[in-house]
């Protein structure tokens, strides 16, 4: 089965990746979950990038505040496809600094970029990938996307019958 990682710059990122980590739950998919230093464990970020693909992950979350250069590097290593999540940290520019460190990626190195704080999207995104080629995560995709139509239409009807 293909797994998913999750990779954060530091523990404090979890509260907002743990989204990602859920809705892959969710979907009953593998995820792998670590944290990965850009600066401060750059021989531990080369040795997953790197290895990523040869220890079955198939798509990679990354995210990272302030500077947040762990996706551009690891897609920069990785041939697997890399999801960014910009995370506003505390030592971030209200976030702005981590949205443009990721989604401004030179050609060659691309990094799909979700919203500041997206993890949730990073995940539906990932569970998407998957899903282009397992008919059964494309099955759960398909029954997530008509639970959250179901939810709408019983809120407008609610709304409608006051």
């Amino acid at each position: 089965m293909s797994k998913i990682a999750v990779i954060m710059g530091s523990k404090s990122d979890l509260p907002v990746m743990q989204e990602a980590i859920d809705i892959l739950k969710h979907f009953k998919l593998e995820v792998e979950v670590d944290i990965v230093s850009a600066h401060r464990t750059p021989e531990k970020l080369y040795e997953f990038s790197k290895n990523a693909h040869k220890n079955g992950i198939s798509v990679i979350i990354a995210g990272a505040g302030g500077a947040a250069h762990l996706p551009g590097m690891v897609a920069a290593m990785s041939p697997l496809p890399v999801i960014g999540v910009p995370v506003k940290s505390s030592n971030s520019i209200d976030g702005w600094d981590s949205v443009l460190s990721i989604l401004q990626m030179p050609g060659g190195v691309p990094v799909a970029t979700v919203a500041l704080n997206g993890a949730k999207n990073a995940g539906i995104l990932a569970a998407q990938i998957l899903g282009s080629s397992d008919p059964n995560v494309q099955k759960s995709i398909i029954a997530y996307k008509e639970s959250m139509k179901a939810k709408v239409l019983e809120a407008s009807k609610e709304l409608n019958h006051r």
